[in-house]
């Protein structure tokens, strides 16, 4: 490790304590819809023309997830200027740039939700950039640490479809069903299908009118997951089992994924309870949070192989 690589454990342990506070606001994000509270405070910035108006009822879910996405906002900006002044690698400074940028936008969409009314685009927008907001923290905690500072020797892949690749396109399918859940709470087609792993009793529903078409992309959605990220930690164990950096998201993955599923069936089998529904939301982002560690981990200690490389360079010389 270079001197200008030099661990840094305070920036590394600010930098989990952030991605820590923004997992917090995703739970309080989703208690906000969960309890149905969202227009519980009509305008924006303020709440009733107040910095903090009386803590009641819904205002309690609504300004209390306005107060912890400000905190968050702050850390994010220490955490930027903090990158900026003792991080040598520029693409991570940049990470922190991107944060920044991520936690304003996604104050300003929120603002946009309410003023706008809750359009469905907007809120799952606010939705979708949450996710990629956590990531970016994720990241950073990630590439901070020493154990990703540790001078590592890639293992070469061998056989099937390479670890490298599994695990991108597991985030990619995980991302896209997050998208799709905010799209079935955004708009109130959580119990479009009232029972689980049925579909009114059979396989497929008699008729899909609009929201019951939306339960239905969530739930296939939910295969295609299930289906990418269990082919990439039989992949993981089988071939790099050895490899605890690699083994340890892997198991973690199968674990919240099973997780995942069972909360999907609890807010159907509890009529929509608000714990299983909010917990839903935050292991949606634990999932993909995990699912984007693998990745980046793989896509460091795993070489492409000789193939790969051939191709790649066959490529770029076509170009």
């Amino acid at each position: 490790m270079s001197s200008a690589e030099a661990v840094r454990p305070g920036l590394h342990r600010y930098a989990v304590v952030v991605a820590c506070a923004t997992a917090v606001l995703l739970f309080v994000g989703g208690l906000v819809t969960s309890t149905g509270s969202a227009l519980s405070v009509p305008d924006w910035p303020l709440s009733y023309g107040k910095v903090f108006p009386t803590m009641t009822g819904g205002v309690l879910f609504e300004h209390g997830h306005r107060m912890v996405a400000a905190t968050v906002g702050l850390l994010t900006v220490v955490l930027a200027v903090w990158l900026w002044r003792a991080e040598p690698r520029r693409w991570v400074r940049r990470l922190g740039v991107a944060a920044l940028v991520a936690v304003v936008l996604q104050g300003v969409l929120g603002g946009v939700t309410v003023l706008l009314k809750l359009p469905v685009a907007v809120s799952v927008a606010h939705a979708g950039l949450a996710e990629i907001f956590f990531c970016l923290t994720v990241t950073i905690a990630l590439v901070t640490s020493a154990g990703w500072l540790a001078p590592a020797r890639p293992v070469e892949e061998a056989g099937g479809p390479s670890v490298r690749t599994l695990s991108r396109v597991t985030v990619a399918v995980v991302y896209l069903q997050v998208l799709a859940g905010a799209l079935v709470r955004h708009t109130g087609a959580a119990l479009a299908i009232p029972d689980f792993p049925l579909a009114f009793g059979r396989l497929w529903p008699p008729a899909t009118p609009e929201l019951v078409a939306y339960q239905l992309v969530h739930r296939g959605g939910a295969l295609v997951v299930a289906i990418a990220a269990i082919w990439t930690v039989a992949a993981v164990m089988r071939r790099h089992g050895g490899v605890a950096e690699l083994r340890r998201p892997a198991l973690l993955l199968a674990l919240l994924l099973a997780w995942q599923i069972y909360l999907g069936a609890a807010i159907v089998w509890t009529r929509r309870a608000v714990m299983p529904t909010t917990t839903h939301v935050l292991s949606g982002a634990l999932v993909l949070a995990t699912s984007l560690v693998l990745a980046l981990r793989a896509g460091r200690l795993l070489a492409p192989r000789p193939a790969d490389r051939g191709d790649a360079a066959a490529r770029t010389l076509a170009a």
